[in-house]
């Protein structure tokens, strides 16, 4: 790029001006962070703006009378002048300070356009980060769901349906047994909320004699939105069940607590 060339095209006067567009406005800002000559032309434009309005006082132009008696060769003489009743106002000095805050109130507005075309830039890369994420989230959760799906239809799971006991008639529950991976899949939709201090326990059973063996704590239910879990299970289990326990979880079930039971179907 001809920094010269780009100089002397008149364009930083009219940035300097307010009179460029958002587009012009925002690419000759950027060219004044890349190239310290352009920005220093502006800086220079500011202060001449400010020079020339500062210059239009009158009392700057003293010497412009002077000038004058020379050329018509008066000399020293009394000049009559008719006498013209001064303004009450000094309007040529007010009109330069209103041209200098003109053009200062341009200069703020010019900023504050590029400050307003900074934000709008920086909250467009925000939106975009966010839905990137977004696909990327919806992209896992879509593998999630085909690998839940698939794992659901083999021809060999075992289902058993948990249903509500005592108080708790109203829950229920349903496990998928893959023996041949020793994973269970719990869906506890039909469970409530766990209360603050309480996690759901979830239990393989014998039935004879009565011998239950803990397949853990199920410590993020409440958060879980689809209510879907992977449990390993590598015990012969005649039954599941489902306790309310304190957290942490304990080392027998809470038969009072008890929300679902299933037994396994035999083939």
């Amino acid at each position: 790029m001809d920094i010269n060339a780009y100089i002397e095209s008149g364009i930083l006067e009219l940035y300097v001006a307010g009179q460029l567009s958002e587009k012009e406005n925002k690419e000759v800002y950027d060219l004044m962070l890349k190239h310290p000559e352009i920005l220093q032309e502006v800086l220079e434009i500011e202060a001449a703006i400010v020079k020339l309005t500062a210059a239009i006082s009158p009392r700057a132009n003293g010497h412009i009378f002077g000038l004058i008696k020379n050329k018509l060769k008066l000399g020293d003489k009394e000049v009559k002048v008719v006498s013209i009743e001064k303004s009450r106002y000094d309007w040529v000095t007010y009109l330069g300070w209103a041209a200098a805050i003109i053009i200062g109130a341009g200069l703020l507005w010019n900023l504050n356009q590029n400050q307003q075309l900074e934000t709008k830039i920086s909250n467009i890369n925000i939106e975009r980060n966010y839905l990137e994420t977004q696909l990327e989230d919806t992209k896992s959760d879509l593998v999630s769901s085909k690998e839940l799906l698939n794992a659901l239809r083999d021809k060999d799971i075992i289902a058993v349906p948990l249903g509500g006991q005592g108080q708790f008639e109203n829950t229920y529950a349903k496990v998928y047994w893959n023996k041949k991976d020793n994973t269970i899949y719990l869906d506890a939709q039909g469970l409530p909320d766990a209360p603050a201090g309480k996690v759901y326990q979830l239990w393989s059973l014998k039935l004879d004699p009565l011998t239950p063996t803990s397949l853990g704590t199920i410590d993020t239910f409440n958060e879980d939105e689809n209510k879907i879990f992977s449990i390993e299970n590598a015990n012969e289990s005649q039954a599941f069940g489902i306790t309310l326990e304190p957290e942490g979880g304990s080392d027998t079930p809470t038969m009072e607590q008890l929300y679902t039971l299933g037994v396994v179907s035999q083939p």
